[in-house]
């Protein structure tokens, strides 16, 4: 079940929202909530709610010997995440180490064809930062099991996040209020996201699959240009729309996550970018692993090799594929170089060309990284990195251009570019629109979403395979 599919439009968000609404006890409130959750991700893999189940179980087993029988034990808290990191690789890594092996050691191991469960690495990882955050302070961990659950079950970010740490929402899970300001607040934000998914994302990925498929060919350096930038911004409307859609029901519950994104195409560096992008992901990293190993606490190099340790993690953390871990290193590179000043991002900026430049250089890195990312197997990505720089024009090429680029598809693409910057929040700054106007506007945006569901297809959003 997808937010954007009409069962969970029409049918299970109302009810669970109007179940909630129906009783003022918080706790039954909150069982509505987990349960409903549960049944969000029996919708989506059945196979795999006990696996769920005994993931929060053991996260519990686990703070709750922190928090009473062995506070601050080392053992404990090593079991926990070894457990932890050990089914997520076994389900997200054990055929990928096999086909690595094959390939090394010219072996006919099998493959074990497991399905990943969706979203075990968002949920592995809160359950990871509610054990080590009990570790760290005990008094900070529950002894109610319905209460965990429900902080890493909750379906509005339990399958892509935003990564939300336990303290950040252990009051609010036993004292919130609702107001209707907040509700309706919480209803824009959602359709906000709604947008972003169908009316934006969904047709620039469009335009971004037909160019790689062209990639089998003779490539277009025209349509290769054309998938490497549409896929960016597919990538950034898809998944900041689901964030938005995430905030924006945990408004309508009662609940309050952090920003996930922050117009991460407005960076005047990577480093920028990386605050800017999947916010909650690298602040995970920063706290549980960046700092424990050091930070940059024990000088440059060390800070580089603690750097490049979290971006190898991050790639590896998208998915079993050395594409991933080549963009991960490649971003660790990038943010080194900066940090050493053989990018000297911040002599550049003290000029207005300078800042120029220096979003130029942004976003081109992003995209050839991005157009990696994509790519099915790193031969793809640099045949299609090696097509963006050929100057090949084909007689295919602008049958296709001719065939994609239709003025809808055109004008889409143009909006998605130009709201992709800073251009969004100096628009929302300067209009500061009154809520009657803001619910209309909200009200328009959900009939168009409506007229694209209308039309069928099927488009999961991207991080759900990851």
């Amino acid at each position: 079940m997808v937010f954007s599919s009409a069962i969970f439009l029409f049918a299970f968000l109302p009810l669970c929202y109007l179940l909630t609404r129906l009783t003022k006890n918080l706790r039954v409130q909150n069982l509505i909530l987990a349960f409903a959750s549960l049944v969000f991700y029996a919708f989506g893999q059945l196979q795999y709610v006990p696996l769920f189940l005994a993931s929060v179980l053991v996260n519990y087993l686990a703070g709750l010997l922190l928090t009473s029988r062995f506070p601050k034990s080392r053992p404990v808290l090593t079991a926990a995440v070894i457990l932890n990191l050990a089914v997520l690789g076994v389900f997200k890594y054990t055929d990928f180490v096999l086909q690595n092996l094959n390939a090394l050691f010219r072996t006919s191991l099998p493959m074990t064809g497991i399905v990943l469960p969706i979203g075990i690495s968002f949920f592995t990882f809160q359950g990871l930062s509610y054990v080590i955050d009990t570790y760290r302070e005990p008094e900070g961990g529950t002894r109610d099991f319905f209460k965990l659950l429900l902080y890493i079950a909750f379906f509005p970010q339990l399958i892509a996040g935003p990564i939300v740490k336990y303290h950040d929402i252990a009051e609010q899970i036993d004292h919130r209020s609702l107001s209707p300001a907040q509700s309706a607040a919480g209803i824009r934000r959602f359709i906000l996201g709604l947008a972003k998914k169908l009316l934006l994302a969904d047709t620039v990925g469009y335009l971004a699959d037909a160019a790689y498929a062209a990639l089998s060919g003779t490539p277009d350096t025209r349509v290769m240009w054309l998938g490497a930038v549409c896929y960016t911004l597919q990538i950034y409307y898809d998944f900041s729309g689901y964030s938005d859609m995430a905030i924006g029901m945990g408004h309508m519950f009662g609940f309050t996550f952090r920003e996930n994104f922050l117009f991460p195409y407005a960076s005047s560096s990577i480093k920028e970018f990386w605050r800017r992008w999947h916010i909650s992901l690298s602040t995970w990293f920063k706290e549980y692993l960046y700092i424990p190993l050091g930070g940059n606490r024990k000088g440059r190099a060390r800070a580089a090799l603690n750097r490049f340790v979290v971006f190898l993690c991050t790639g590896v953390w998208h998915g079993a594929n050395w594409t991933f871990v080549f963009w991960g290193l490649a971003h660790g590179l990038l943010s080194s170089a900066e940090d050493w000043g053989l990018i000297p991002i911040a002599k550049l900026e003290r000029k207005p060309w300078g800042r120029v430049l220096c979003r130029l250089y942004t976003m081109f890195c992003v995209t050839l990284l991005f157009a990696i990312f994509r790519a099915d197997s790193l031969s793809d990505g640099f045949a299609l990195i090696a097509a963006l720089f050929a100057g090949t024009f084909t007689a295919e090429g602008s049958l296709l251009l001719a065939k994609l680029l239709s003025p809808a598809a055109i004008l889409t693409a143009a909006l998605a570019l130009l709201l992709s910057g800073k251009l969004a929040p100096a628009l929302r700054e300067r209009l500061r629109l009154p809520e009657a106007a803001a619910n209309a506007l909200s009200l328009l945006l959900l009939l168009l979403c409506m007229l694209c569901l209308s039309k069928g297809g099927f488009h999961p959003f991207i991080y759900f395979q990851f």
